[in-house]
């Protein structure tokens, strides 16, 4: 997959430090790991630009690249992004910028649609952002086997959850995933294990 440099309007950057498995609901990381904080950075950029479109929206994908490769590479971006070139590239070297992907179009098996995808050299790493909708550990519903069913079920059960998660890897081997419940949108979810298996799909599109 060649990335789209041209939703760069759409970029999120800063230069601050499916049927998926159901987020665990593991404590806020306030101080990642110094190796990931690169990727923790630009996943929570990508977090606050799909949030501030609102919910139920499609899943989006996003390529993250090296912001001074990148702006030397494209200088023109700079502009579209607000910033001075020389700012830019000057910038961490471990510094992400997440392109979206505009192009993409997902279907309703959005791992099939990632397991088709393969990423140029020029790519650091990618992130998607999907909404999901699940119910709590306790709650007591027989699900259909059908997984159209099944998910017809949850959506219409009073105590479903929705989240917004937004997973990303990096070719370092970093990964790490952030949710926010729809129920409770000042609290934001994080950790390297929040959705082990969309994880592991991303990390196979950077090989």
């Amino acid at each position: 997959m060649q990335p789209d440099w041209h939703g760069a309007e759409q970029v999120t950057s800063r230069h601050d430090p499916g049927q998926h498995d159901p987020p665990q609901h593991d404590p806020p990381q306030h101080d990642p790991p110094q190796q990931d904080t690169s990727l923790v950075a630009v996943l929570l950029e990508v977090e606050r630009h799909v949030g501030s479109a609102g919910w139920d929206q499609p899943a989006r994908l996003f390529a993250l690249v090296s912001t001074a490769r990148l702006i030397t590479a494209e200088p023109a971006l700079a502009d579209r992004l607000g910033r001075p070139s020389a700012t830019l590239a000057a910038g961490p070297d471990d510094h992400l910028t997440a392109v979206e992907q505009e192009h993409f179009v997902p279907t309703a098996d959005l791992v099939e649609d990632l397991i088709r995808l393969s990423w140029p050299e020029s790519v650091d790493g990618c992130a998607v952002a999907v909404e999901r909708t699940f119910l709590p550990a306790g709650v007591d519903v027989e699900l259909p086997d059908d997984p159209l069913g099944a998910a017809e079920v949850v959506a219409a059960h009073p105590d479903r959850r929705d989240v917004r998660v937004v997973v990303g890897v990096d070719r370092r081997g970093g990964r790490h995933g952030i949710a926010r419940l729809r129920s409770n949108q000042q609290e934001l979810l994080g950790g390297a294990d929040l959705v082990p298996g969309l994880v592991e799909v991303l990390a196979h599109t950077l090989t």
